[in-house]
């Protein structure tokens, strides 16, 4: 399916508050993609959240929340198994695309990874530049241990949903548009660490249109990181 011709779902209103660079706002774009449907993108300024966002996300506060037909999905996972669960057939007769796997256990380990993505990954990567000295070594090394671990669970599939795209490739692959920003502050490549997982996102970023339309650029990336840090985080 050509994901740039978008499944006609007229009796479904799907809007999307997203923001930025956020790896879990991307989430929720090529998830869509991924099934085709339709909707309206609307950007968030963190720093002066709209009446929209406050009143669909009245505990959080935060992005990425789905709205679909008025009602809010919050937390980027949970918004991936709602697209999943929802969005489960085409239009065209076509056999539907399936971000969680079938099988029971296959499924549990996908909702495993994915969380050790959120809550391996993602701190230990923000820590690489939001700190210095030791701290950020620390980071730095638990960083590429949860990335050493991650690609010992890919082994020499070409996704981490073994032949077919899937959950676990779609919360990971947003963070590769990151990988810049971590490396420039940290001073390392990963790909010295992780040849694996770099072939895995370049294998992605060809073959999924969904993801390459969706990735931003790593370096306006970490641009935008360095003018955050002057506002927010400098001394």
């Amino acid at each position: 399916m050509n994901l740039l011709t978008m499944v006609d779902n007229s009796n479904n209103n799907v809007v999307l508050l997203g923001s930025g660079f956020s790896m879990f706002g991307m989430r929720a774009r090529i998830a869509l993609a991924e099934k085709g449907i339709k909707y309206e993108y609307k950007e968030e300024d963190l720093s002066n959240k709209s009446s929209l966002l406050l009143e669909m996300n009245p505990i959080q506060k935060k992005i990425p929340v789905l709205i679909h037909n008025g009602k809010p999905i919050g937390e980027s996972l949970i918004i991936l198994e709602y697209i999943d669960m929802v969005w489960n057939n085409n239009n065209n007769g076509a056999a539907p695309i399936m971000l969680l796997p079938s099988d029971p256990y296959d499924k549990a380990q996908a909702r495993f990874w994915a969380d050790f993505v959120d809550h391996k990954v993602y701190h230990a990567s923000r820590r690489i530049w939001t700190s210095k000295g030791d701290e950020q070594e620390l980071a730095k090394k638990g960083f590429i241990e949860s990335m050493k671990q991650l690609e010992e669970f890919l082994g020499d599939k070409p996704y981490f949903g073994g032949e077919n795209f899937g959950f676990v490739d779609v919360a990971l692959i947003p963070f590769y548009c990151w990988f810049y920003t971590y490396e420039m502050f940290g001073n390392f490549k990963l790909v010295t660490f992780c040849p694996t997982i770099i072939s895995w996102a370049n294998r992605c970023i060809k073959s999924r249109e969904s993801v390459s339309m969706t990735l931003a650029d790593g370096k306006e990336v970490y641009e935008s990181v360095l003018d955050y840090k002057k506002k927010f985080l400098m001394d």
